[in-house]
């Protein structure tokens, strides 16, 4: 930990043991508040929030900023979305064909409606329309990185000085509130149309609460861990080979990828140096993915630097607001019903709660929130990482530069 400038620069280690103490702290806060069990807000979200909006607290009294080295957070993405491929089964991908059809296709119209409704509402703010542009998919379904690669392009294309500024304080609050609607719209159509799971499911990330949790050995952990890294390094390499053809993916990707290939094209009783079969849907790999989401998620939340964000907070919670009303409409009124108002509907429309205005990670976060209380659905959480963690990511750069070329 350095101090340098009135920066506070905190290093890898120091930041996840901060990360692992923000997700004690999350779990503390759900265990004290019935809100928050009840509306199954995920634990690392509110931990993460209350420890950024004390950092926040900091600076104003102090003027020091604090900043993260978060490499390890990254690979903690990459942990993650390697054990949901290896608990894919590529018989129930094909089963959820038509789901992932459906959520994919509505997901697109929403993007189209999504920039409309952020340059809408921007120009009778009297703001920019590239100010709303920033305010859609470039920062809310974009994320964080999509805001940060297009920002500069969109700042110079309409000589707007506040681009980056503008796309990182819409990514930042729209994962605040993309963290908190997918418990409360499940609980909402679950507790509505009387939903309960079709059949048990192993669970893809930690344990059902209601249930007794799995007896782990060292060798079962070990064992997955192993798994995971050979996924990671056969990633790695997929990854590498499509950069070389001319296309790049997130490396968390590719190891998703990695693992539905493994988890699927090996034979079962192929013989292993453990001695055990392929781990997937075993109870380790679900708690490694437990593991891996919440601090990755609690690291992101507790680094916001909220303070630099304030001075445009006024026109973006205004636009944000009215995204926030659209996505809950769409997930409950068009979602639902066309994925046949089922309880995997339900745990879908959870997760593109997350999809609509924050991450990937925090659209997983939100599901598994919402699995650990009421049930798990395979299903959802095979077609919701397809769908925004690759096909969406396509769609926004053709989307992107169609309403650039729109609005000059």
């Amino acid at each position: 930990m350095n101090y340098i400038d009135g920066v506070l620069h905190i290093e890898s280690f120091l930041a996840v043991t901060l990360g692992i103490i923000v997700l004690f702290i999350g779990r503390r806060l759900t265990q004290a508040s019935y809100w928050l069990r009840e509306f199954s807000i995920p634990e690392p979200v509110s931990g993460g929030i209350l420890i950024s909006i004390a950092f926040a607290i900091l600076h104003y009294v102090t003027n020091v900023d604090v900043q993260f080295e978060l490499a390890t957070r990254d690979l903690l993405l990459v942990y993650f979305f390697t054990t949901i491929g290896i608990n894919a089964s590529l018989a129930d991908l094909f089963k959820g064909g038509k789901p992932l059809i459906i959520l994919l296709s509505i997901t697109i119209g929403y993007m189209l409606i999504q920039n409309i409704t952020g340059i809408g509402i921007a120009t009778l703010l009297d703001q920019p329309a590239a100010f709303g542009l920033l305010s859609g998919t470039v920062s809310l379904i974009g994320g964080h990185g999509t805001a940060i690669a297009w920002a500069p392009k969109i700042g110079e294309a309409f000589d707007l000085d506040t681009a980056m500024e503008i796309g990182i304080a819409s990514a930042t609050f729209g994962l605040i509130l993309a963290s908190i609607m997918g418990g409360p719209i499940a609980k909402f159509l679950i507790n509505k149309h009387k939903l309960t799971p079709t059949k048990h499911e192993e669970m893809d990330i930690g344990t059902k609460q209601s249930e007794p949790q799995p007896r782990i050995n060292a060798y079962d952990f070990l064992d997955a861990v192993l798994a995971i890294h050979i996924c990671i390094i056969l990633g790695a390499i997929l990854n590498e080979t499509i950069a070389s053809a001319g296309l790049e993916l997130p490396l968390f990707v590719t190891c998703l990828f990695a693992g539905i290939l493994i988890s699927n094209l090996v034979p079962a009783s192929y013989p292993r140096l453990t001695g055990t079969r392929w781990p997937s849907r075993k109870p380790a790999v679900a708690l490694i993915a437990d593991i891996a989401l919440g601090a990755f998620l609690a690291m992101s939340l507790m680094s916001m630097q909220l303070w630099a964000l304030i001075d445009l907070a006024g026109p973006i919670f205004v636009i944000l607001g009215v995204q926030f009303i659209v996505a809950v409409c769409i997930a409950i009124f068009i979602i639902f019903p066309l994925m046949g108002k089922t309880y995997d509907a339900a745990v879908v429309c959870a997760g593109f709660g997350g999809i609509s205005l924050g991450s990937t990670p925090t659209a997983m976060a939100n599901m598994s929130a919402v699995a650990q209380k009421y049930g798990n659905s395979h299903q959802a959480f095979i077609i919701v990482p397809l769908v925004c963690a690759f096909f969406i990511d396509l769609a926004n750069a053709l989307i992107i530069p169609y309403f650039i070329g729109f609005i000059s």
